[in-house]
């Protein structure tokens, strides 16, 4: 690179002449002057880190990431392991897609915007919905985005928001987040057997719900049977019906726009991405007729100037400084890179393969719950119910002391309450499987 003081460098190519001359331009001493930072926050002071080699940096990461504990996680709740075939990596990974940025020139962005196209395609298949975006940050935001869809449709009745008593906690907070300074309010109906107390919730819906959440599977694993009523009741109560799924999921359950779905949302990430504990995919796809509602980017197909099939980024409402108030939604980014790795998984598994992907969960939940069942001191599962994934069992023993005997023992469960703990076999190989089981009835007792 040669001299960085005469040369600049690939990432702040001004030498130190020409940023003195634009200094001079603007009145300024220095650099530092053009920013205001409180002398409170100001770091002045150095780093103290030594100067080390690519060589001995990785090593000390390398010992630093040893100290972690090598437990088998079997945790589920939203975050599924599934093995990510090579080819995703290989191909995502490839420069025009990991540099790029938002595709607002199509003409430089077919390649990635075809693949996001096809993306939303996919999601429209799985869904039965008629638009699908192409990603939102994940499935918190997803369901925050789609309670205030329901009140720009509603806007002159209506303020309640009913969710399941079982919704995971980050995503009732988020929801809080989205619904806070407006007239909305977010209440829960009962579960029963970890899946839609219809009796319950036919008893707190009325005119004045806007929106009716549910989730299949639940957060416990259980698929959810009743769908197609929880559809009915929210149509004859003039309330969007928004059901909560993933890809996998969708490849073998019911359509939800066979049920009434009016919005689906979840988490896409299933596909393509590795467990990662808080980075997510966000789905959304919804009816054609809402079109004009859809939060985040669309990617739509049109054709160029010689007649030939195009991709472009199309009703764009993120853009806050062009709509303002006639925005719908302020939501300034997405998932665009992670959405790619799950269009790309999707395709190397083919139709079946990800129907035959989301069967094996079934399949294996279920007779990992009948193996569990056998050990003295659990019961398994908890709920009566077809489970896909994971599922909670009950333990004589407090639940947390069995999990920290499990964690000792190299595997890392979920404590959902005083005795009950809940396990996922997704990307659990089944060797593991047989360790765990083994583990379990040394310490159930």
């Amino acid at each position: 690179m040669g001299n960085p003081e005469a040369n600049g460098s690939p990432y702040a190519p001004h030498t130190a002449a020409e940023t003195a001359a634009m200094c001079e331009a603007v009145g300024v001493d220095s650099v530092e002057e053009l920013f205001d930072i409180p002398d409170d926050v100001r770091f002045s002071d150095t780093f103290g880190i030594e100067a080390r080699s690519e060589r001995e940096t990785r090593a000390l990461v390398e010992g630093m990431l040893s100290r972690n504990d090598d437990l088998t996680e079997l945790l589920g709740r939203g975050h599924y392991g599934y093995y990510v075939p090579s080819l995703v990596g290989h191909l995502a990974d490839r420069s025009e897609f990991l540099t790029s940025y938002t595709q607002y020139q199509p003409e430089v962005s077919q390649g990635f915007l075809q693949a996001l196209f096809e993306y939303q395609s996919l999601l429209v298949e799985l869904t039965g919905l008629g638009v699908a975006n192409c990603s939102m940050y994940d499935a918190a935001t997803a369901l925050g985005e789609a309670a205030t869809l329901a009140a720009r449709l509603r806007a002159t009745s209506g303020h309640r928001v009913l969710v399941p008593d079982i919704l995971r906690a980050g995503r009732r907070a988020t929801l809080e987040n989205y619904v806070a300074g407006t007239d909305l309010v977010v209440e829960t109906y009962p579960t029963t057997a970890s899946t839609v107390d219809l009796e319950a919730l036919e008893s707190v819906c009325d005119e004045d719900v806007v929106m009716v959440y549910a989730e299949t599977p639940t957060v416990r694993g259980a698929i959810e049977e009743r769908l197609g009523a929880v559809g009915t009741l929210a149509d004859e109560t003039d309330a969007l019906f928004v059901l909560g799924s993933d890809p996998v999921a969708l490849s073998l359950l019911e359509r939800p726009a066979d049920v009434g779905a009016d919005v689906v949302v979840g988490d896409a990430s299933v596909l393509g991405l590795g467990t990662s504990y808080g980075m997510g995919l966000g789905l959304f796809a919804t009816r054609e007729r809402y079109l004009r509602q859809v939060p985040g980017r669309l990617v739509g197909a049109s054709e160029d100037a010689s007649g030939r099939r195009a991709f472009t980024l199309t009703l764009q409402t993120r853009e806050q400084h062009i709509r303002r108030e006639r925005a719908t939604s302020n939501i300034c980014t997405n998932q665009a890179w992670v959405a790619l790795r799950s269009a790309m998984h999707a395709s190397v598994l083919g139709p079946t393969g990800l129907a035959e992907l989301a069967a094996r969960g079934v399949r294996r939940a279920e007779s990992l719950a009948e193996r569990v069942d056998t050990i003295d001191g659990v019961d398994a599962p908890v709920d009566d119910r077809r489970h896909m994934r994971e599922f909670v069992a009950r333990t004589e023993r407090p639940a947390s002391a069995v999990a920290d005997d499990l964690t000792e023992r190299g595997f890392a469960i979920h404590v959902v309450g005083d005795h009950e703990i809940q396990v996922c076999v997704a990307g659990v190989t089944d060797a593991a499987l047989e360790r765990f089981v083994d583990a379990l009835a040394e310490v159930a007792r």
